[in-house]
């Protein structure tokens, strides 16, 4: 998996590219919210676009980035999820936690509404 970020707006794109399978990579992405929320960006937007597949520990890496926000005082949202992926979020029943949109200026979007 593959990190990059960008800023749009008032937001922060943070697009994941290739499997998100958890391991050295959750941490990666674990630290770099923290240094989102340590440099005041607070609104964040989980770019899901070239993800190829997930696992639980995928799963388990955005529950936790979404968790780290939230306590941040900040918020973190889906964008571009494959209909694989975002299968795999009603199957989970994580649709009903996370805002998800169908593109990344739809979510940044959203943080003026």
């Amino acid at each position: 998996m593959k990190i990059k970020t960008r800023e749009q707006y008032n937001a922060v794109v943070i697009e994941l590219k290739g499997n998100v399978m958890g391991g050295p990579e959750a941490q990666e992405f674990n630290d770099l919210l923290h240094k989102m929320i340590d440099e005041g960006k607070k609104n964040l937007v989980v770019d899901l676009a070239s993800v190829k597949f997930m696992n639980s520990s995928g799963l388990g890496m955005l529950i936790s980035g979404f968790t780290t926000m939230k306590n941040g005082q900040g918020m973190l949202k889906l964008a571009n999820a494959t209909e694989k992926i975002e299968s795999l979020l009603v199957i989970t029943k994580l649709i009903t936690i996370f805002e998800h949109f169908e593109s990344v200026d739809e979510a940044v979007n959203s943080f003026n509404a």
